[in-house]
């Protein structure tokens, strides 16, 4: 998917397209077959059903995978899998101590509960908000905490609070953030990791959907999946 957005930074081809339902694809089945009681699982990838065995360990089905795998699905605005990554029950989804700061266990609640419609929303936005606080957050490096990891949490506070105002100057401070990030240095430069800021354009796309206005331009931000132009083009 990265790749392709390097190549077509507005994801004007299917095949970008393609790429990121496919991603998304993979990212809800590593947790449909690292919870399933079951010997193999049905899921769809790459346009076909693919019958996947359940592994022994879940070695990458973390909250930080969950995370992304989460961001994948509200691109692609896929409902389905969207429910079932918020029905991981959130313990399920710990590391061992030391892998990640607690904050990011407070935000994977946040999204559970708000895409489930579950109560005390606010509550657990306020605790993520304060966990990943500089001062509070110890694990994450505080560069990568500042400019990566936390914008899409300030980006759904202003989301859930209906900020139409607010939303787009935060949008564009956190296209700004990964910029800096992501061309600090030639290795980070070069790392196709940050060819696009998913978790603002997870974020972006359903501020988009729920008519915010967004006037941003940004290869990070690719504008066909902001747009879900290609949506519905073949079944995911």
């Amino acid at each position: 998917m990265c790749a392709h957005c390097v190549a077509d930074p507005r994801a004007a081809a299917v095949e970008t397209w393609k790429s990121t339902v496919n991603s998304m694809q993979l990212g809800a089945a590593l947790f449909a077959v690292t919870y399933s009681m079951e010997g193999t699982v049905k899921c769809r990838i790459d346009r076909k059903q693919r019958s996947l065995p359940v592994p022994a360990s879940r070695p990458t089905a973390d909250a930080g995978t969950w995370l992304s795998a989460f961001w994948l699905a509200v691109i692609c605005r896929d409902q389905e899998r969207l429910t079932q990554l918020s029905e991981i029950p959130l313990e399920r989804l710990r590391s061992p101590e030391g892998s990640y700061d607690e904050y990011i266990y407070h935000w994977v609640d946040t999204l559970q509960s708000w895409w489930l419609r579950r109560p005390d929303l606010a509550d657990k936005l306020i605790a993520t908000i304060e966990a990943s606080d500089p001062a509070v957050a110890r694990i994450a490096p505080q560069d990568l905490l500042q400019a990566v990891l936390y914008p899409p949490i300030n980006l759904f506070y202003h989301y859930v609070r209906n900020d139409r105002d607010g939303f787009a100057p935060a949008l564009a401070d956190a296209l700004k953030l990964h910029k800096t990030y992501w061309t600090l240095n030639e290795d980070r430069a070069t790392d196709i990791d940050g060819s696009i800021a998913l978790g603002p354009l997870a974020i972006a796309c359903l501020a988009y959907d729920a008519d915010f206005p967004l006037d941003i331009e940004s290869d990070y931000l690719p504008k066909h999946l902001l747009q879900r132009t290609w949506l519905g083009e073949f079944p995911t």
